[in-house]
């Protein structure tokens, strides 16, 4: 997948109980599954990532502007990044309000990557 390409998201439609992708201990990814669901831990394995992850998850109402979560050791800049390659990966979801932006956490999707490792059979 090239820097520049926007991973297709796997995600649970409203409602549904059955995720995307199967749980791993239910046979071998399809190089297409395994594509997706490795963009999307990519995007939470860089520490800033996480914690701007966790922030938002964490966050009151499970929304944070963004002017409520910079304070992560980096740039304003840097923290940018940083929500966009979440965003790309479908971890996020964001909504610009006047000149601030909100951002949320996509559940379907970490419902998607939960059942992913659900080991449980």
């Amino acid at each position: 997948m090239s820097k520049s390409e926007i991973a297709e998201l796997p995600v649970l439609d409203a409602g549904a109980t059955v995720p995307c992708c199967p749980p791993i201990t239910a046979g071998e990814l399809s190089r297409a599954d395994a594509e997706k669901m490795a963009a999307m831990f990519k995007a939470l394995s860089d520490p800033v990532r996480l914690r701007l992850f966790s922030k938002i998850a964490s966050y009151p109402g499970g929304e944070a502007c963004v002017c409520d979560i910079s304070d992560v050791g980096v740039s304003q800049p840097t923290v940018s990044h940083h929500l966009k390659k979440l965003r790309e990966a479908g971890l996020l979801t964001s909504e610009r309000r006047g000149t601030w932006v909100y951002y949320q956490v996509a559940p379907s999707v970490v419902a998607a990557m939960s059942a992913l490792l659900d080991l449980r059979t």
